[in-house]
């Protein structure tokens, strides 16, 4: 399988100097009571915003600090191509970032933070997509006060080469479509799929599966529930990926029926419907990773979701899993499910794991061994409700070693797809393909 060319842009190690002279009494600036923040665009991706920590003036932000990211963008070769392609009268692209002081928000409509000043950092793009590359890693000067003072804005801002596979579904997963690989203009099969029932004995009612008597049920009771549930629910559902020959590589299994809280019609958070992401291995599955799923109130009316990395527990290590992945994707317009642990590096005496996402203590540092997802990871199309839905998965290329890995996520990306449905209000009924049909009962 050959890469497609990516780019990670990522903009970093935000910090900001203020004058003794420009913070009078009734400047909104200052450390202790006013957090600043800057927002942070590129081309016309979507503008991503960051907190911005205010040090003292005699502080000269050394740059053994550990780097923390704050913004990143990723570009694709067609992006990089457009970019090019620009007029030679036209400048370089460039990086804009904004800076307020005051609490982000809107208050009536408009920002309520006071607009400091205004960076740009120019970005020459040519052969990025080949090599490492530092824009800018130190200190600008930006806005003065009445005294002719400038604050001092630091940022790190660098590029770097960021392959990836790159996986198209043919289909809506409920319609066991094939899915391609794409590198270029070139549209390769690599996989079929199979999407199925699965009856209340919990036996798959489908030949991608392995038998009953080849799966061990025990990860079925822990991380599912078994229970016949009265009323609505939506169960059972399975997809299974296979790989040419025919053999099965990953499969995707409803193990939490999908149900509406008391008194309403939607999956409430307090109660998700849950997949597990199974790999093959010792002739049965193994659970990889656990997807939770929900609707959300309010006027957001999303697509609440939840997805952690399932430690292998024949190792003797604690069965908690390390949450990869957590947000909403909006039930109209769809969105992208994204697994990306940011630009993290670990110091040599840290005692929490690089990929944790949140990177406090010792969190997940008994999972460390088994921990070894870092920066982007993958990535999935999703479509809104009620909108044909042909996936589109990107999957780094330092986190696939084999056809089993790259089927995983294929099966993920299914699983958060199909959640979609499972968690359209009960009200609305679903299209066939996702209804168990009257022979399948028996």
């Amino acid at each position: 399988m050959d890469p497609c060319p990516f780019v990670r842009l990522t903009v970093g190690n935000l910090a900001l100097k203020v004058p003794v002279a420009s913070k009078p009494a009734r400047s909104v600036v200052h450390p202790s009571s006013s957090p600043c923040f800057c927002k942070i665009k590129f081309n016309k991706l979507p503008v991503q915003t960051a907190v911005v920590p205010i040090i003292q003036p005699d502080n000269q932000f050394p740059g053994g600090q550990v780097q923390s990211t704050a913004a990143t963008f990723h570009l694709s070769k067609s992006d990089l191509d457009k970019l090019a392609g620009k007029s030679l009268f036209v400048s370089k692209p460039c990086l804009k970032i904004s800076i307020y002081s005051g609490r982000r928000g809107t208050t009536c409509g408009v920002d309520s933070g006071r607009l400091l000043g205004r960076v740009s950092v120019p970005l020459d793009l040519a052969g990025i997509e080949s090599r490492a590359t530092m824009f800018h890693n130190g200190w600008i000067s930006v806005g003065k006060d009445s005294n002719g003072s400038c604050a001092q804005f630091h940022l790190n801002v660098k590029a770097e080469p960021d392959p990836r596979f790159v996986f198209q579904f043919d289909g809506e997963p409920e319609c066991s479509p094939q899915v391609f690989q794409i590198q270029g203009n070139i549209r390769q099969p690599v996989f079929t799929c199979k999407f199925s029932f699965r009856t209340g004995d919990r036996t798959p009612r489908s030949r991608s599966l392995p038998t009953e008597s080849s799966i061990s049920r025990g990860w079925l009771s822990s991380f599912g529930s078994e229970r016949e549930r009265p009323g609505k629910e939506r169960k059972g559902w399975s997809f299974t990926v296979h790989d040419l020959s025919g053999s099965p590589v990953a499969a995707a299994s409803m193990v939490t029926p999908f149900v509406p809280s008391p008194g309403s019609d939607r999956v409430s958070r307090s109660n998700p419907g849950s997949w597990l992401i199974l790999r093959p291995g010792d002739d049965t599955w193994k659970p990889w990773g656990r997807l939770e799923a929900w609707r959300e109130r309010g006027g957001s009316d999303g697509l609440g979701y939840r997805f952690e990395l399932i430690p292998d527990t024949n190792s003797g290590m604690s069965a908690a899993g390390i949450v990869l992945a957590e947000s909403t994707l909006n039930t109209n317009k769809g969105g992208k499910f994204v697994i990306d642990l940011g630009g993290r590096s670990t110091p040599t005496n840290a005692t929490s794991p690089a990929c944790s996402p949140r990177s406090s203590g010792d969190y997940g540092y008994g999972l460390w061994p088994y921990c070894v997802y870092r920066g982007f990871v993958m990535g999935a199309s999703v479509e809104g409700e009620g909108k044909c839905s042909k996936p589109r998965v990107e999957v780094s290329v330092q986190h696939v070693n084999c056809t089993e890995d790259a089927a995983a996520f294929v099966a993920l990306a299914a699983a958060i797809d199909l959640s979609m449905d499972a968690c359209r209000l009960f009200s609305h009924r679903l299209r066939k393909e996702l209804c168990q049909p009257l022979d399948l009962l028996a």
